[in-house]
């Protein structure tokens, strides 16, 4: 796999492809990286899956999303995933408030509607903000129980 990813990082006849190591509470310095390897005049892709509940709401994630999205063109898209606090609730609080005091990052849940509002103007892609297993499962595969993570993708609109 490394080499794999390797022989990518050189990039290919059809573009190239970069790492870019960064903090993401500073999105403008991830931002200036990218752009040496992005054409923000043309559509791309953010995903930002299973990071955002490690920023509290005083480090105001939805300013974050808003600050990566904003530099890119019509047409792109921001997918994400989020743990969710309103599914197996209880639980999941209790684990997480057990984590929170041993660990040195803390794990802030959201509930479905505090997850789509990280989209800010962004138009969902159908069929919006929904459990991990509900985004757009295979037909004729069995039902998923409840999955304590929301994710969605959504456009940016031109």
């Amino acid at each position: 796999m490394l080499a794999h990813a390797h022989q990518l990082l050189r990039g290919t006849p059809e573009g190239s492809t970069t790492y870019v190591y960064g903090e993401l509470r500073e999105p403008g310095a991830i931002l200036d990286a990218a752009a040496r390897t992005l054409d923000f005049s043309r559509p791309a892709a953010v995903m930002l899956f299973g990071i955002l509940h490690f920023f509290s709401d005083a480090e105001d994630p939805r300013g974050v999303v808003g600050q990566l999205a904003a530099p890119l063109a019509p047409g792109s898209y921001l997918a994400l995933s989020h743990l969710a606090g309103d599914v197996e609730a209880e639980a999941l609080a209790e684990t997480f408030r057990r984590l929170n005091a041993a660990m040195a990052e803390s794990v802030t849940l959201r509930g479905r509607d505090e997850v789509a509002g990280l989209f800010g103007g962004l138009e969902l892609v159908e069929p919006g903000v929904v459990q991990l297993p509900q985004w757009r499962p295979e037909a004729g595969t069995a039902a998923a129980g409840p999955l304590p993570m929301w994710c969605g993708v959504a456009r940016k609109a031109g």
